[in-house]
């Protein structure tokens, strides 16, 4: 790998991964600075300073930010998670510095016109009624709810409306001045770069943020519990939690092979049996997914209100049976689809952007490509077995549905049916 980093004085990172035989590049600013980071009066806030970096600066309003990348034939876009907003843009090599510039600009230099306040405020509340409506994505907001409740990772990222009617431009201030220091953002480029001169520009344009104590998050406390919303609908959505390791626990590739196997693609168990075999759901998914200190397998599934009972039980079966005989062989093929999936993520420039930034914010490295396989081929048959009894035996679980509800599936039957 041809990784590179630097670190500015004031604590700000930047790293780098030139591509060679590439004539574009991805180029981003990733901040510590996500929904988990929000107090309770804040929530939404960090989403809602994401739209709002892009609704013009000191230089350049929201359509020249606009216009000074596409111009260039170039992309730029953002987004909140739970724990990071990113902000990034993909352009031709002879560009890289525009974009950079752009980037630091929109996110060092936002004016916040109350002008444009309201008009995004507008925007984000038809946002979050879109997700109200949108039946598979409000049903993990209220799963992260009940997984870790009155926290601030089970907030919704978007926040709630009437939070989001409520914010003014002191509030997007306060944020930044609480939470975007120069420790808390890692520049990140990968493809046609040249590292050198991402860090000069780099220094010219961050190199004046005053260095910051960072201010620590609340500690996730996974407790579980459910909700159960009844809506006329035509299936019930049908989401179902464990904890599972956050990112820096060695058990991580253990559970995210486990998810895969267990409901990762059209060979894994979850797959087979409720959908080909017996016609309970068009889909059905497991997915591992990992933060600082928690993490959280989350099992999927759609049906109708008639088969809602059959498909959770079949669903704690096939948990219950993961650790009785997975075998070698699912296990091996969990394994092929997670590397395959990294290594093919490796051959764009934007994937490569985002895995440095997020490998340097866990480790303050960038573990090399072997270590990581590595790590992958030595998950044995026995780790995921094993791991399979700890999830089921474990008790606590989070569980969530939404649709024509008749009574529906209970946690507490659920967890019962799964330690028996």
């Amino acid at each position: 790998m041809n990784v590179q980093i630097h670190t500015l004085k004031n604590g700000l990172r930047i790293v780098t991964e030139n591509m060679p035989g590439l004539k574009s590049a991805s180029v981003g600013v990733w901040v510590s600075a996500g929904g988990r980071h929000e107090r309770p009066e804040q929530n939404g806030i960090a989403h809602f300073l994401e739209h709002m970096a892009f609704k013009g600066t000191a230089r350049r309003s929201s359509l020249q930010i606009a216009e000074a990348i596409e111009d260039v034939g170039g992309y730029i876009n953002a987004y909140t998670s739970r724990e990071t907003t990113a902000y990034y843009a993909r352009v031709l090599e002879a560009d890289v510095p525009l974009a950079l510039d752009v980037i630091a600009d929109i996110v060092l230099n936002p004016v916040f016109a109350e002008s444009e306040i309201e008009v995004e405020r507008g925007v984000i509340l038809q946002e979050i009624g879109q997700v109200l409506d949108t039946p598979d994505d409000i049903v993990f907001d209220w799963l992260q709810e009940v997984a870790y409740p009155d926290q601030p990772m089970g907030r919704s990222i978007l926040g709630p409306a009437e939070r989001v009617s409520g914010f003014a431009r002191s509030d997007l201030s306060t944020f930044v001045k609480e939470r975007y220091g120069p420790g808390e953002m890692i520049v990140a480029a990968a493809g046609a770069v040249d590292h050198d001169a991402i860090v000069k520009a780099a220094e010219k344009l961050f190199g004046d943020l005053a260095p910051r104590p960072s201010d620590p998050f609340t500690p996730a406390l996974f407790s579980g519990g459910e909700r159960h919303e009844t809506r006329q609908l035509e299936q019930v959505h049908f989401a179902l939690a464990f904890e599972s390791p956050g990112y820096r626990d060695p058990a991580f590739f253990t559970s995210q092979i486990y998810a895969s196997a267990l409901g990762g693609g059209m060979s894994s168990r979850l797959f087979q049996e409720a959908r080909e075999k017996r016609g309970l759901c068009y889909s059905i998914f497991a997915q591992s997914g990992a933060y600082a200190d928690t993490g959280m397998i989350t099992v999927y599934a759609g049906t109708s209100a008639a088969q809602i009972g059959e498909l959770a039980d079949l669903t704690v079966d096939e948990l219950a049976r993961a650790a009785r005989d997975m075998t070698p062989e699912e296990v091996a093929r969990a394994r092929a689809q997670m590397k395959a999936g990294l290594l093919m993520g490796l051959e764009s420039p934007s994937s490569r952007a985002e895995r440095l930034a997020r490998l340097l914010s866990i480790w303050d490295r960038i573990p090399d490509l072997d270590e990581t396989i590595a790590r992958i081929d030595a998950v044995t048959t026995g780790d995921v077995r094993d791991f399979a009894a700890t999830l089921a035996g474990g008790g606590r679980a989070a569980l969530a549905l939404y649709g024509p509800l008749k009574g529906g599936p209970r946690l507490a039957e659920l967890t019962g049916r799964l330690a028996a």
